[in-house]
């Protein structure tokens, strides 16, 4: 095959893959959201489990950082147009966090290491980003929506979420790791 062709097939994999990420990083967290409102816990599930960002990873470790990003920046986005979730005042903030997922999941993924150190590291990067967007808001912009003892409270209310992640996401890029010549 020629470059050109080999180049179309990449682009076309890359695109199904980042459809496919973001409509499942939609489906899921309502899933969650519709477990929680049936459990009497309402959001809490979603807030707990943190299911829009198993997508994004998934989508950055498989094909690259920029769909990676691109998964990261619509999923909040478009969730929120279509049913309100997340709440505006956390829609900047978790595109910052679910886009810094997605590009250090593909920055990191070709690099030799256990994949569960892996998701630990681009945790890391994203939760890191998020609390650093915070803040900056918080004290340079003056934004009075979000408050510094929420940072503390968003990371203690993701830990099930993080251990998910940590059983889910490996187990998922090991069963789909013939998939990847796809994007190479």
């Amino acid at each position: 095959m020629d470059t050109l062709t080999l180049n179309r097939k990449k682009i076309k994999t890359k695109s199904i893959t980042i459809v496919l990420a973001v409509v499942i990083s939609l489906v899921l967290p309502q899933i969650f959201h519709a477990v929680g409102i049936v459990s009497g816990l309402g959001s809490a599930l979603g807030a707990a489990f943190l299911p829009i960002q198993i997508p994004v990873l998934i989508a950055g470790f498989m094909a690259g950082p920029i769909v990676g990003i691109i998964v990261g920046l619509a999923s909040p986005l478009i969730s929120f147009a279509i049913s309100g979730m997340p709440v505006a005042a956390l829609v900047p903030f978790m595109m910052i966090e679910v886009a810094g997922y997605g590009i250090a999941a593909g920055m990191i993924s070709k690099t030799k290491m256990p994949i569960f150190f892996k998701v630990v590291i681009v945790q890391l990067a994203g939760r890191t980003l998020r609390a650093v967007a915070i803040l900056f808001a918080i004290f340079a912009l003056g934004n009075q929506a979000i408050t510094t003892p929420q940072i503390w409270n968003i990371v203690v209310a993701g830990l099930p979420g993080i251990l998910l992640q940590w059983a889910i996401v490996p187990l998922l890029l090991y069963r789909m790791e013939g998939l990847k010549k796809y994007y190479e």
